[in-house]
């Protein structure tokens, strides 16, 4: 009975097999490390648009690409359990002492791009992140090694036939130059400002225009962006927040172009009242702004910078406990400059040249979360435009959590009065590492 049962299996699925024609899978390395690359352009909806602008993606002939980052780093603090370095988690369950090192997978990431048709394409990328997820314990509990939807959109758009689009779902919000020169580092200016929400993002992009505006969901959203739906509750059950965009590329010469930009956030995520926590219901609406700019001098050589902050103060970013009452709330800025230089290039390589200050303002001078600043110094030989071997020096002044940034009350998880923020403590540390992409 087994046997008769076996065969009518295998003559089932050779039946559908025949019936059924596989779809029509293709890799492509070059657009896959644009799409999964996680710091440098973050505005993946804008990327897949001129992907079918270039003629990158092929109507009915679906694109995997995947993307491994690897690493090894040393850091040195000042400051016992104190490391300011954003690129994992800053907290003592995850770095103690005052040097740590290690060996580890930073992340893996898949990502699929369906071109439907000529007008509907979908993107959809899965992310492990254990150094920097939010789950509870260390890089090695199961919490923290879990497989998350980064992001996830339909973008309908035919860019031969017009130049607006249209995307929905869960997508990098259009706010700044968040991107980094750095081959590994975020920006201290994305960690402060760069957004991951649900929304309707629509643009129009047209001899060197780009306006972008991004309908975002309400309440406290992935990364940077928070808006009251109601009281006491953090919900998203408005679609209450957006952002606008704009900015214009200039072509100055052949070789030489100028992009100057601004934007503007109805609802930050610095909006709630003393005690700071992640993800916690506002108490007033904050907006933010921020301008920036970006000069390519030819193919091999540009510096950009950029500036972004709140309209109002952070009211929680005020302790009324002494002795930390004496700092008044504070308004929160980024400011955020670098260069980056193509030292040589060959057919199948290039090898680039980096540095990069940026930093995060959120208390008065003196305050003990008044700063985090960051520098980076990196060098990366990028291979076939696709993965790429690099290495980093970087040192980060200040140390300011964004939760309990200026203290607690009750006794947890700190005694009234005092805060786990160190205006003082800095680190030094330096990142090999490789981002291997098809």
């Amino acid at each position: 009975m087994k046997k008769v049962l076996l065969l009518g299996v295998l003559l089932g699925i050779k039946f559908l097999s025949a019936q059924v024609n596989p779809p029509d899978i293709r890799i492509n390395p070059e657009y896959s490390y644009r799409m999964l690359e996680p710091n440098q352009n973050l505005r993946k909806v804008n990327l897949l648009w001129d992907a079918k602008r270039g003629g990158d993606l092929t109507p009915g002939k679906l694109v995997i690409g995947t993307s491994v980052i690897a690493l090894m780093d040393y850091q040195s603090s000042n400051t016992d359990s104190k490391f300011g370095y954003l690129m994992r988690h800053p907290t003592a369950a995850n770095e103690v002492g005052t040097s740590v090192s290690e060996a580890v997978i930073h992340s893996f990431q898949l990502g699929i791009t369906v071109p439907v048709n000529q007008w509907i394409t979908t993107y959809a990328e899965l992310l492990y992140d254990p150094q920097q997820s939010f789950g509870a314990g260390t890089i090695t509990a199961l919490a923290r090694n879990q497989v998350q939807l980064r992001k996830a959109f339909v973008l309908f758009a035919d860019p031969e036939k017009t130049p607006f689009f249209l995307a929905i779902g869960k997508m990098d919000t259009p706010f700044g130059q968040t991107g980094s020169v750095s081959p590994f580092t975020n920006s201290t200016m994305w960690h402060a400002f760069g957004g991951l929400t649900y929304g309707a993002h629509i643009g129009l992009s047209t001899r060197g225009l780009n306006l972008n505006f991004m309908a975002v969901q309400g309440g406290a959203q992935f990364r940077s962006a928070n808006t009251i739906v109601g009281d006491g509750t953090n919900v998203p059950s408005k679609l209450n927040n957006f952002v606008a965009d704009l900015n214009y590329k200039l072509p100055l010469s052949d070789q030489v172009s100028l992009t100057a930009g601004g934007s503007y956030l109805m609802g930050s995520a610095y909006n709630q009242g003393f005690p700071v926590q992640h993800f916690m219901p506002g108490v007033e609406n904050n907006p933010a702004y921020t301008y920036y700019g970006r000069l390519d001098l030819g193919s091999r050589f540009f510096v950009k910078a950029g500036f972004a902050k709140t309209v109002k103060e952070w009211q929680g970013t005020h302790n009324p406990t002494p002795p930390l009452n004496v700092f008044t709330a504070s308004k929160v800025s980024s400011l955020d400059y670098g260069a980056q230089y193509v030292v040589k290039q060959t057919n199948d390589r290039a090898y680039v040249l980096s540095g990069e200050f940026s930093n995060f303002i959120a208390g008065p001078k003196g305050a003990p979360w008044e700063r985090q600043n960051q520098t980076v110094i990196g060098f990366a030989a990028l291979l076939k435009n696709s993965s790429k071997l690099f290495v980093e020096l970087f040192s980060t002044k200040g140390y300011a959590p964004l939760n309990f940034i200026s203290g607690s009350n009750d006794f947890e998880p700190f005694p009234p009065g005092q805060t786990h923020s160190d205006r003082d403590a800095a680190t030094l540390g330096i990142v090999l590492g490789a981002n291997i992409t098809l």
